[in-house]
Parts: structure tokens; sequence; C-alpha cells
């Protein structure tokens, strides 16, 4: 196999600054909790100081978010439309920046930032854009909630905060947003950007912080919309805090799809389907194909073309245009990886990686794939969130819908067969909110997406997405 010769995308292209503040009411301000600092997952280097918001910060976002929605509530769609066509522009000039910042603050491969998360990114302000001045056709009414509470994860920064921010101020709302701890560095850079796009003072807020700030920000009392994306166990504490405080709530969390091939499926592009399903951004999407249900009769073909084609993956810079499987997000996400791969071999599955070298600095756990897996492995029911494959077989189409559905996620999955009628027989039995067809994590603006079960509830992005913000 030809060695690849180093490609890496230029650092110079973004400038960190060695501190951050919040930005409230059109501006950046101290924090007034203890600042903490967000580091290069991929060489443990700190990037900066980020401002942590207490209570009291938080207050200050909100009282601000309120008083922009008077204004901004009562501007016309069209006007609206205006700031969001201009924002979704300057992501656009300023993409290679933003990918560049991300890849370094979150570890993925810069391939993924700047052709998936960036144009997804621009795409959905455009979308939602487009529907600022339609809401009368949509179905949900025009009026907007007030003020919404916006908690976002770190496996994809920036197209999490697009998914939230986008459909919020179309629909006439104002945001106090909260970004990941170990990854706020493009949100903030997002905050520049409303001010580049003179987007009036107080409409975007984000304010940084760990647990205790998403808190601060989903109990306000004075917030009437929680949008939260993240783990199944944080979403359950949401649900709880907001019960009978008439707060509109839409949660989003974790999965554990089934990956379903049947034996008459195109095997080439399957390998292809399974590879981008579960070890695309490191694994660390919730709605991956982690669980591989492979027909029986196929198995040892699949698996035997799966390991080869792991053996290409390269693994390291996630700068480098060459990279497929870039830096674990965190060394407390690693140590989860690692924990339950290891009960996994403990459990009696077998356990294989394609050999790869491990940088000697940085978060890093290589693609993994165990066999042998029972379904009542914890690999096959606990939501790893990492580059690891759990590979199960069944003999009928009944019995793939029946394992696919023994799981208490219902997040996503994938059917791979040349049948129309059983793709459709598949699709209409699986209880999981998108079911993608020969194709896997295919994601578009227009398209509405979210899950059942502990997967969470409500829709994101498409006129779906417009629901969660009106009245």
């Amino acid at each position: 196999m030809f060695e690849y010769a180093p490609a890496p995308e230029s650092r110079d292209v973004v400038d960190i600054k060695p501190s951050y503040g919040l930005f409230v009411n059109g501006e950046f301000v101290d924090g007034s909790g203890s600042a903490f600092k967000t580091i290069n997952p991929a060489s443990e280097e700190k990037l900066a100081e980020i401002a942590a918001a207490s209570a009291a910060d938080v207050d200050l976002a909100v009282q601000a978010a309120r008083k922009a929605f008077t204004t901004w509530s009562a501007m016309p769609g069209a006007e609206r439309a205006k700031y969001l066509f201009r924002i979704a522009r300057i992501i656009q000039e300023r993409a290679r920046e933003l990918a560049v910042l991300e890849s370094l603050d979150n570890g993925k491969p810069i391939r993924e930032s700047r052709d998936v998360d960036l144009p997804l990114v621009a795409a959905h302000f455009f979308y939602y854009a487009g529907w600022a001045d339609k809401l009368e056709y949509a179905g949900y009414g025009t009026r907007p909630l007030g003020v919404a509470g916006q908690v976002i994860p770190w496996n994809f920064p920036l197209l999490m905060l697009a998914w939230k921010i986008a459909p919020a101020l179309a629909c006439g709302n104002t945001v106090v947003l909260k970004p990941a701890e170990t990854t706020p560095l493009t949100a903030l850079l997002f905050a520049e950007i409303c001010q580049q796009a003179d987007l009036p003072p107080g409409v975007v807020n984000i304010v940084t912080g760990a647990g205790e700030t998403g808190a601060a920000v989903v109990n306000h009392p004075d917030v009437d919309k929680v949008a939260f994306t993240g783990s199944t166990e944080v979403g359950r504490l949401i649900a709880r805090s907001v019960a009978g405080t008439g707060k509109k709530v839409t949660l989003e969390l974790g999965g554990k799809a089934a990956n379903i091939v049947y034996e008459d499926a195109a095997l080439d592009q399957a390998v292809e389907g399974i590879v981008n399903g579960i070890f695309f951004n490191q694994g660390h999407v919730c709605c991956a194909g982690s669980r591989l249900l492979v027909q029986e009769s196929i198995a040892g073909e699949l698996l035997a073309s799966l390991k080869r084609r792991l053996g290409t993956l390269r693994m390291g810079d996630p700068l480098d245009k060459n990279t497929d499987i870039g830096a674990i997000n965190s060394a407390a996400q690693l140590a989860k990886i690692r924990e339950l791969s290891d009960m996994g071999e403990q459990e009696g599955a077998e356990r294989w990686s394609p050999a790869c070298a491990i940088p000697d600095r940085g978060f890093w756990f290589p693609p993994t794939i165990f066999t042998g897996v029972a379904q009542s492995h914890r690999i096959a029911r606990e939501e790893i969130f990492g580059p690891v494959l759990s590979v199960l077989t069944f003999r009928t189409p009944g019995e793939a819908v029946e394992k696919a559905n023994n799981t208490p996620f219902g997040l996503s999955a994938g059917v791979w067969t040349e049948k129309a009628s059983l793709m459709l027989w598949t699709a209409d039995r699986l209880r999981a909110g998108v079911v993608w067809s020969n194709t896997f994590n295919r994601f578009d603006p227009a398209s509405p997406f979210g899950g059942y079960k502990e997967s969470g509830y409500g829709r994101e992005g498409g006129r779906h997405g417009l629901e969660a913000y009106l009245r």
C-alpha cells in the first residue's frame, strides 16, 4: 500500500484568542464563574481560557434575550430572513476558518469538518431563512414562544448550534445557548459572526460553562423553551426539572442504531456504509450504526471485506487532509470507551482492530469490531459513543427486525438490500426516528430528525423543526 505524504491544513487561518468571555446582549463580557481551559484532544495542548457563566450571568443573558424578543418577534418574517441569509453567507465565507477551529477543538478530521459539517451548517441557516416569511403555511401557527434555552453537545458543536438557533430565530424567538464545556470555540466564533451580521443585540446570547451553567439555562423561570441534545441521563434530569413548568421541550438523546445488511445487498456499498455509519467522527454520533446485523449466509464474506477496509483507514492528526480517524474528544470519553470495550471481552465477545500506530500524546482509540456478540452484552445495549462496532447475525427478516428493535433507544437505523419491497417492509417495522436506505448518516436540512423511546422526543430539521418554536 502506498504511503500518503502529510497534507496538513494550516492553523494560521484561525486566530485563537488567549481567553474568551460570555456573549451577552451583543457584546463579549466577563463571566463571574471560575474560568476553565479548552484543549486540543489530539495533542492535549491548551487552546484558550474560557469564561464560566454563573447563575447570575445566565440571568443577565435571559434578560437580554427577553428584551430583544419584543422587537425581534415583531419584525416581519422577511426582515428576520435577511439576517439569517446574511449569517449563512458569512459562514460560507469563513468556512475554512470554522472548519480548522472545529477540528482543533473537537478532534474530528478536517475532511469531515470541511466537507460535511460546514456545508450543512450554512445549509440550515439558508433553509430556515426561507421559512421565516412562510410560517403561516407550515401548519404550526405563527406566534413564537419567547426565549429559547438551548444546550448542545461536543460531537458536532457548530452543526448542533445551527440545528438549534436557525429555526428558533426564523420563528421569531430569541436564544440563550450553552455549548459543550470541551468544545466552546466555534460557538464563540459564531458570536462574532452575529456581530458581523449586525444581528440585533440580545437575539443570540452564548454562555459557556459546565453542567451547572446548563442547569441554570434549563431551570431559568423566564425561559419558555428548552432544547437539548446529549446523553439520555441528562435528558431525564431535564425532563424532570421542567415537568409542570409549562416550558416546551425537545430532547435528542442517545442511540444504539442497527445497521441491517441482507444477503442480497451490494456488499462493497454496504461495507462503505458500515464504515461511515460507525467510524465517521470517531463514532461520536448519536445515530451511529453501532450494531451491525448481518444475514448469516453472508456474514463471513462481509466481515472479511470489512476488516480489509478498516486496514486502509488512517488515524492521526485531525488537521491532515488524509486522516480518516481523528482523536477522541476528551480523556473522560476515552475512559468510557475503554471500559465498555474491556467489558465486551470479559463477556466473551471477540475483539479485533487493524494494526495502526497510535500517537504518543492526545486521546486515541483504534477502530474496533466485536464479533460473537450476544444481545445481552453491554456492548450491544449501551451507547459506547466511540469507534466500536458490535456484530450480530440473523437468519430471517423477522429476526432482523426483532433484534433491531430490542433496545431502549430508537433514534436511527440503516437497511441494505436491493429489493425495494424488503426495504419498505423492514423500514415500516423498525422503531426508529430515521431509517436510511442503502446509505447512512445522510442529513439534509429539509428532512426532520429525532427519535423514539429513550432517544428523546420532538423533531429537528425540516418543516417539522418549526413546531418546537411556535405557539
